[in-house]
């Protein structure tokens, strides 16, 4: 395959948030990918609440959001995909996220090595400014460790079934 292009890498990260159960349930939608950034939006709905009498989404979500963002932008700024678990994860709360608003949510990887990918991500509502940031980093697994289909799974054409 040729070099991918940012729409092919909004495809393939598509694919990939769409393999995981709960962004897939919760309906993360990849806007923008490329290897200087990725941006996704979780559109509202109750259960993101942890607390219903104040309407604030509860934190587990931003956190879960951050995690997959940040993951997201550590595989186009590879030179080839491979399979990189979180290795560490902080997130910093600057103020509740309210009901009612879709979450947004951009991450970039900052510097690849041989062994980890470091990124950086936040979460936002229009109008309301940064919900919380995050910093995190990711162990490189390299080929010997991932699946030889990792790749081809993510690129696969809508028509396949691979």
């Amino acid at each position: 395959m040729t070099s991918p292009t940012d729409a092919d890498w909004r495809r393939a990260l598509s694919r990939f948030v769409n393999v995981i159960p709960h962004t897939r349930e919760l309906g993360l939608e990849v806007l923008e990918a490329s290897p200087r950034l990725t941006r996704m939006r979780l559109p509202w709905h109750e259960d993101l609440l942890g607390d219903s009498a104040r309407g604030l989404v509860h934190g587990g979500v931003l956190t879960m959001l951050l995690d997959t963002a940040c993951g997201s932008a550590v595989l186009p700024a590879l030179p080839a995909p491979e399979v990189c678990p979180t290795l560490d994860l902080r997130v910093d709360h600057f103020r509740p996220a309210v009901a009612g608003l879709d979450l947004l949510v951009e991450a970039r990887a900052l510097r690849v090595t041989a062994s980890v990918v470091f990124t950086e991500g936040r979460v936002w509502q229009s109008g309301q400014g940064d919900v919380a940031r995050a910093v995190g980093n990711f162990v490189r697994l390299g080929p010997r460790n991932t699946p030889p289909e990792f790749a081809q799974a993510l690129f696969a054409e809508e028509n396949d079934h691979a």
